[in-house]
Parts: C-alpha cells; structure tokens; sequence
C-alpha cells in the first residue's frame, strides 16, 4: 500500500534511509518533521502495517509547478521489486492532478541507481528531462563532497487512465 507518511512514520524512514549506507543521512528529527510537514508531497509504502520505502519531496515554494524529490528510500526486503519506481509513479499521480508539472531532484554523478531511477521515470511518462549543476563540490562545507547535478522532468501531463 502507497500512501502519504504520518508524523509516526519519521522514526521508520530515518532507519530506511541509514540501512541503505547510501544516502545523505539526516536526523531523526529531520524526518519526523518532514513526515509531518510535506506528508502531502510525500509517499510511503507498507507492507504488513510497517513502512519498507518512501519519496520525501516538497513543493518548491518560488515555483509551485516544480516538486523537489529530497530522498528516495527502499528498505533491503524490497530492493529489486521496483518499489522505488511504483513510489514515484504514486507521487507523481498525486501531485500531476495538483498542478504540479516538472519533478525535480538532485543526484550526485557517482550516483548510477538514482540516475537510472529517475531517467527510467522520465521515459515512462514520456517527459523530457534537463540536467544541470545545481551545486559544485566546492560549494559544500565539507571537503569531497560531489557536485549535486539537478534532474528536471517535465512537463508532466496527468495520466490517460485515473489511476495510472
């Protein structure tokens, strides 16, 4: 079952997210609140009333035809199923028909699954997709951090079938 994320769901997404050893890894707080606060820019998969993956996004406030994807997590039981896309296929059908046109997200280079993820995506929904630098490596605070390249999808059209 997809479905947006409950504030009690923060605690379960934290540990999706630092399981994967892949990701940015941010407080428990953090998705607490983002569960909280962007639960309707969000998703949650479950199995067995427990979460096993989840997109967090949220609107972009200076463009509110953009949503910007901040993480996609799937738990190990879960990995191989196409989760991660069925999510953001959910998402994208939630936010499409809230006048939502382009998803965005950030991936470093290094990053060949979530490349893949969101270029398979992008080639579903028959959507163009632009890269970009949106940050370079030299901008962070912490030395060797990657660029972080920006993946824009769009124009997105709402599904021929509800639904879909």
């Amino acid at each position: 079952m997809i479905e947006s994320p409950t504030k009690a769901d923060g605690a379960e997404l934290w540990r999706i997210a630092r399981d994967s050893a892949k990701l940015d890894l941010n407080s428990p707080y953090a998705y607490m609140l983002w569960c909280r606060d962007f639960a309707e820019s969000s998703v949650v998969a479950r199995e067995d009333g427990r979460a096993v993956g989840f997109v967090i996004a949220y609107r972009r406030p200076d463009e509110p035809e953009a949503a910007l994807v901040w993480q996609v997590a799937v738990d190990a039981s879960q990995r191989g199923k196409g989760l991660a896309g069925a999510l953001l296929d959910a998402l994208y059908t939630r936010l499409v028909g809230e006048g939502v046109r382009y998803l965005e997200t950030t991936i470093t280079p290094d990053n060949e699954a979530s490349i893949r993820l969101f270029t398979s995506f992008a080639k579903r929904w028959n959507a163009a997709m632009e890269t970009s630098v949106l940050f370079g490596g030299d901008e962070f605070p912490e030395a060797g951090h990657l660029a972080e390249d920006l993946y824009r999808i769009g124009p997105l059209t709402a599904p021929a079938n509800p639904g879909e």
